[in-house]
């Protein structure tokens, strides 16, 4: 081949490149750009808002510049690794959770349960007591594994390192939001923010992100065997307990009372047990701690008082629960509980106009 004819073979390798380019789009995304919350857009005093602004900024950075609360002053290496972490987050989590973390992303009003809100500081399925913030662990877990039955896939085919630095750049969302939150409220409240005490709300941040370090929630008993007998009698506690009162004698979750609200104001309701779709986790010590500590955020309490002095019942309880949901797999029958219709704003308008089709003499359709 001369020398004419290679650069001829460069020449059209470099078209055909800018070619494809032109065709795929070669445009550079937008930068990470975080927004005020409602709350702080909301205070009738512009000058406050910058106030609150600047304070949540010097100690979370800015989209460009993100750090923790917890980790003030980020050497560059800590910088490099946040950045990475926001890089990932922007291509495999964004869409759901959104810029601020905030859980309104583009596709969020389209999924049920809604994807996480992080700015509260508020996780569900975590491993530390009811109102704690979670570990570092617990959030890994949850990267890694996904949340069955939610739009949570798991991304265990990721490299460790990007893991790890999307989780702790949610964190960043976390804790900034967090620190927002608190502040944006003071500021409502007093209609300022009085220098003496910011100091607090962000000590106050601080220790409960360091604290759930060391608060993991360890069993009252060391695990048994969890035999049919012990299944049998933790139907007995399911039943006496409460647990029923919500989850439904059958755990179908079909009762009157299954009904409430999570902390982020949303509608929640009660897991079906029998579905096999326990979302904070398979194994016996992830049913354990749902039992034990409750579910942060909502109406799921937590029994570690009321079974104070017979903590043993808290494992004949595992046993049930994963007795219960593996029925479907096993192809086991599940005798029928009482079955009623979920109080939804659909169901209530539709009795609403069933009502008004029988007063005016029509018989409602369908």
């Amino acid at each position: 081949m001369t020398g004419n004819e290679k650069t001829a073979g460069l020449l059209m390798c470099a078209c055909m490149l800018m070619s494809s380019l032109t065709l795929t789009g070669c445009e550079r995304s937008e930068p990470a750009r975080w927004t005020p919350s409602e709350l702080v857009t909301e205070l009738p005093d512009p000058a406050l808002q910058d106030e609150l602004n600047k304070l949540v900024t010097e100690n979370s950075g800015t989209a460009s510049t993100p750090q923790l609360v917890t980790q003030p002053n980020p050497t560059f290496k800590q910088q490099l690794h946040l950045k990475h972490g926001q890089a990932v987050y922007r291509k495999r989590c964004v869409q759901c959770h959104g810029e601020n973390g905030d859980g309104n992303g583009e596709a969020a009003d389209h999924l049920y349960p809604r994807p996480r809100d992080y700015t509260r500081g508020i996780f569900k399925f975590t491993s530390t007591p009811y109102g704690a913030r979670p570990r570092r662990e617990d959030l890994i877990r949850v990267v890694h594994t996904g949340v069955t039955g939610t739009s949570m896939p798991r991304f265990n085919r990721l490299p460790e390192k990007d893991i790890k630095a999307v989780v702790d750049y949610v964190m960043v969302l976390s804790q900034r939001g967090e620190l927002q939150f608190q502040l944006a409220m003071e500021a409502d409240a007093a209609e300022e923010l009085d220098p003496e005490y910011v100091p607090e709300f962000i000590e106050d941040v601080v220790n409960r992100w360091q604290q759930a370090g060391s608060s993991l929630t360890q069993p009252l008993t060391p695990q048994p065997e969890l035999t049919a007998q012990r299944a049998a009698l933790g139907r007995e506690a399911f039943l006496s307990k409460g647990c029923s009162k919500c989850h439904g004698d059958d755990g179908r979750g079909h009762t009157k009372d299954n009904i409430g609200s999570d902390s982020w104001g949303y509608p929640t309701r009660a897991a079906d047990l029998t579905s096999g779709m326990l979302r904070g986790g398979q194994q016996p010590i992830d049913v354990y701690r749902r039992i034990m500590n409750g579910i942060n955020g909502t109406p799921m309490p937590g029994f570690k008082a009321a079974f104070a002095s017979e903590p043993d019942t808290i494992w004949n309880l595992v046993a049930f629960v994963l007795q219960t949901s593996n029925r479907r797999r096993y192809q086991e029958e599940i005798p029928a509980g009482l079955m009623k219709p979920y109080d939804t704003l659909a169901n209530t308008a539709r009795a609403q106009k069933a009502n008004a089709g029988s007063e005016g003499g029509a018989a409602p359709e369908g």
